[in-house]
């Protein structure tokens, strides 16, 4: 093990030795969930302390006997990958009576189970803080009653809580998303894509109804990742008159030779008079006063099957381990607490705020004071409205504001997923503000060639489900270029620049920004909006992209995973991209369940895989007869895929035998995933408005004039927060040898990664520990928040 620093705080010095827990899940289920109940029992073992199943929610629990059985390392194996929750879920009334948590608190006694984890959704959540509560009074009952000793009521006095949220929903305040959201997002986004393709082939009109009977936030990401036309949603019920507005705004579309009208239902959705607006109903409206060919599809339970995607499973990974640290660090005065997800921290909460804040939301939307109930919903879901509403209906001319300024928008580097989403934001939220919007062709050098031409908002309909660059991109810079760029910025009067891209686009913004004093045509504001499945761009803890190639990754892996199951005693190396960037290997490696992943920025030498090759070896003599190593292409020069899996050919050879696999280019190309298309729609906007507000600011005497570093910026997530931040100063971030950032925040999860794969290690926990309050967003702090 390695030295440890003496500012750092490790998780060694808490023992879980002589401690219990109990994982249940509990209420509807959800995608991820499976990974949560792993990472759990995992984490629980390596901290040496016993982990019980508690089969059927809270029903086991009451009933006891087989529903509550300690489990081993091998017990939660091949379970990653798996939708729904192995140890099985159901709803309760035994539990709401008090007789009923006497029994369940009596068999948790027999076992000596004095800390819960509880997987589930807020009445699941509350139901065990009201167990933890009344734990002392059902103990001194029991013990009355001769059911216990009185020993075993000072021995087991307290019982210790931790929630992590299951719901596809994502309708509980405190977090940015819950287990199985982003899977249940990829269900409909998987069914909306596949009735595009027949929809446009007969000029149909798609109603289409997702779950969400009190939160609309699967149908607003949905009708936001899709480019929907019109949306239904509990918390935001439209306005008196909706039918005749949506009507014309179906017509417009049809005029504008649309081919196909998609409005998504969410079942929970009213209007402003409390009244249910069902896809039913609003099928009906669309044939009656428009004649239109219409369809309803209901997804159902669709949403909460298949498997979870790659977000799914590092969100559940990182939130089981951080609950059993939370369940160790617990003491008889620490609240029940909820591990929830705050930008791109991990975090805990107390669990009964985020309850009561959740219920405060379904208590405004009863009084019908749907501002309040938006934004008690937290920063993500209100941005999502406001981005939705900014792209989804486009004013007339006559109305908009008209600022004469031209803005271009191009792509630089290698094609991502997201890419095209993006675009179109900045395309629309530009027109909306008045702008004159530009597309370059083919990147710099595109622009060099002069291949630039106004872009329209109808230009860029249909583009979000779109993978690849549909703009053209190239990884050229603009240095050997820069005079004709110059010339071509000055024939066509742009004031202003937007660059999706990579490190390439990092590097050619600052390119432009050292050029200002040779050339003035690059005195306006620029831009860079990170894109690349690399996710290596210094200033951002994700890019366009990334999610896309980690979920094709994360598939590839599975199938790989299923065939070595079949054949027995195999191991699969597999290879990913990401230039010296190993987030993808790192990344794909825990939501795959690898058993090593070899990445570029953790240096390894022959000892470490000798040590891989003995612990796949070990790993063989048990049930989980097969392996999994990811190697990102530019790890090593030297220990090359080849090189390793002739190694481990070698060494496991009689034990084991071995296959290789490099991925290659299918981690660039597909369907955006939801995520992609969501992130890549928001920050764009944000970064049109940005562009807005400095063209206002640098516009002097007829013309722009912007030379300052703070107007060449690239916008980025950084921890919860989305940033603007001068590529000047990011540049003593950046290792522009290996195009790099110089720290990864991800690198804090390797050690994540090889616990849950049986490795001793140090996990750095000290961001954990902390117990926050919930935080109620005032309207300024949305502006500034994190998406």
């Amino acid at each position: 093990m390695a030295d440890q620093p003496a500012d750092k705080k490790f998780f060694e010095n808490l023992s879980g030795a002589g401690k219990a827990i109990g994982v249940l899940t509990s209420g509807g289920d959800a995608q991820g969930m499976n990974a949560a109940v792993r990472a759990v029992v995992r984490m629980g073992i390596y901290v040496e302390a016993k982990v019980y199943f508690i089969y059927e929610g809270y029903q086991g629990m009451v009933d006891g006997g087989n529903n509550i059985v300690e489990v081993s390392w091998e017990s939660v194996s091949s379970i990653l990958q798996v939708g729904g929750t192995v140890i099985g879920s159901a709803r309760c009334k035994a539990f709401r009576n008090r007789e009923g948590r006497l029994k369940a608190a009596s068999n948790l006694i027999q076992r000596g189970i004095t800390n819960l984890c509880v997987i589930g959704g807020d009445g699941s959540l509350t139901g065990a803080n009201l167990f933890r509560e009344e734990w002392s009074g059902l103990l001194e009952e029991l013990a009355q009653s001769g059911k216990i000793e009185e020993e075993a009521v000072k021995k087991y006095a307290y019982l210790n809580i931790v929630g992590m949220v299951g719901s596809i929903d994502n309708d509980f305040c405190g977090t940015d998303m819950t287990i199985g959201t982003d899977s249940a997002l990829h269900r409909i986004i998987e069914v909306v894509d596949a009735i595009m393709t027949t929809a446009q082939s007969h000029q149909r009109t798609f109603v289409l109804e997702v779950m969400g009977r009190h939160c609309g936030y699967l149908a607003l990401v949905s009708a936001l990742a899709c480019g929907a036309d019109w949306v239904f949603i509990p918390e935001y019920p439209p306005e008196e008159g909706w039918e005749d507005q949506m009507c014309v705004k179906l017509c417009e579309n049809r005029a504008r030779k649309k081919r196909l009208n998609i409005i998504i239902v969410a079942e929970g959705a009213i209007d402003c008079h409390n009244e249910a607006i069902t896809s039913e109903k609003v099928k009906d409206l669309v044939v009656q006063q428009l004649g239109f060919d219409t369809r309803v599809t209901i997804l159902g339970h669709v949403q909460r099957g298949g498997t979870p995607s790659a977000f799914d499973r590092i969100l559940a990974s990182r939130m089981g381990v951080e609950a059993v640290l939370a369940l160790l660090e617990a003491t008889p005065d620490t609240p029940a607490c909820v591990v929830s997800l705050s930008g791109n921290q991990a975090v805990r909460l107390p669990l009964m705020e985020c309850v009561q804040m959740t219920q405060e939301v379904q208590k405004a939307m009863d009084e019908r004071k749907f501002c309040e109930a938006v934004r008690l919903r937290g920063r993500s879901f209100e941005n999502n409205l406001n981005t939705y509403k900014l792209l989804s209906h486009r004013r007339p001319d006559a109305e908009l504001p008209k600022t004469n300024f031209n803005v271009a928008v191009l792509n630089v580097g290698a094609p991502a997923a997201g890419m095209n989403a993006a675009v179109r934001s900045a395309v629309r939220v530009g027109i909306t503000e008045g702008h004159n919007m530009f597309a370059v062709i083919d990147g710099f050098e595109g622009f060099s060639r002069g291949q630039i031409k106004e872009i329209s908002w109808g230009d860029v309909g249909g583009w979000t489900g779109q993978g690849g660059s549909l703009l053209g991109t190239k990884r050229t810079l603009p240095a050997k270029y820069l005079e004709k760029i110059a010339d071509q910025m000055r024939a066509n009067n742009i004031n202003a620049l937007m660059v999706i891209g990579g490190f390439e686009a990092y590097e050619s913004c600052l390119q432009l920004a050292e050029a200002r004093a040779r050339f003035e045509e690059f005195c306006i504001p620029i831009c860079v909006l990170p894109a690349t499945i690399s996710n290596n761009v210094p200033g951002t803890d994700f890019s366009i992209g990334a999610d896309t190639a980690l979920n094709a990754i994360v598939e590839t892996c599975d199938r790989i995973k299923q065939s070595a199951s079949g054949t027995k005693r195999r191991v699969f190396i597999i290879e990913t991209m990401g230039g010296y960037c190993g987030y993808l290997a790192n990344m794909g490696g825990l939501a795959a369940g690898a058993d090593a992943a070899y990445i570029f920025e953790e240096k390894f030498d022959i000892r470490e895989l000798q040590a891989n090759v003995e612990h796949l070896t070990e790993k063989m003599k048990t049930s989980i007869q097969r392996g999994l190593v990811l190697r990102n292409e530019n790890s090593n020069e030297n220990y090359t895929t080849d090189f390793i899996y002739q190694l481990y050919s070698e060494e496991g050879k009689g034990v084991f035998d071995c296959r290789k696999n490099v991925l290659g280019h299918m981690q660039q190309g597909g369907a955006p995933s939801p995520f992609d298309r969501n992130f890549g729609t928001k920050i764009s906007a944000k970064a049109v408005q940005w562009i807005s507000k400095k063209l206002r600011e640098t516009y002097r005497k007829g013309k722009v004039f912007a030379n300052t570093d703070d107007t060449v910026c690239l916008l980025g997530m950084r921890r919860r927060n989305l940033l603007f931040q001068p590529v000047v100063e990011l540049k003593g971030e950046a290792d522009f040898e290996h195009r790099i950032p110089k720290e990864q925040w991800w690198l804090k999860l390797r050690p994540l990664m090889k616990i849950l794969a049986k490795y001793k290690t140090s996990y750095d926990v000290s961001d954990s520990g902390q117990l926050e309050h919930v935080a109620r967003h005032s309207p300024k702090e949305m502006e500034t928040g994190a998406i």
